[in-house]
């Protein structure tokens, strides 16, 4: 059963109180356009303050690939445009362009 912003955001489970959500990102650059490839680039952002990731906090990926963050709870919330290149620069290297963003809401109340 999925869970709607509305549900997330109403009072909590014993009706006492609402709870305190906060957004945590995760941004991973994948080797091709599919979910299920390899990750070659990521980065973390934690609105809940319990963490403060920064660039090279890791040599390994937080997860293998885009499936395996939604199986760990991660929520898609946007995939790249797919853009065809320009004729004559298809083997151009200029940007990591399969970027997937991913968020969790964190309840972080007492």
């Amino acid at each position: 059963m999925s869970t709607t912003t509305e549900q997330l955001f109403s009072a909590g489970p014993d009706g006492a109180g609402e709870q305190v959500l906060r957004q945590r990102v995760l941004v991973l650059y994948l080797a091709t356009s599919a979910l299920d490839s390899s990750v070659v680039g990521w980065a973390n952002y934690d609105g809940t303050g319990q963490t403060s990731p920064t660039t090279g906090d890791s040599d390994e990926p937080p997860y293998d690939t885009g499936v395996a963050a939604l199986r760990d709870g991660w929520r898609l919330i946007q995939a790249s445009q797919l853009i065809p290149p320009y004729p004559g620069h298809e083997y151009d290297v200029s940007f990591l362009k399969h970027e997937f963003l991913f968020e969790k809401l964190v309840n972080v109340a007492g």
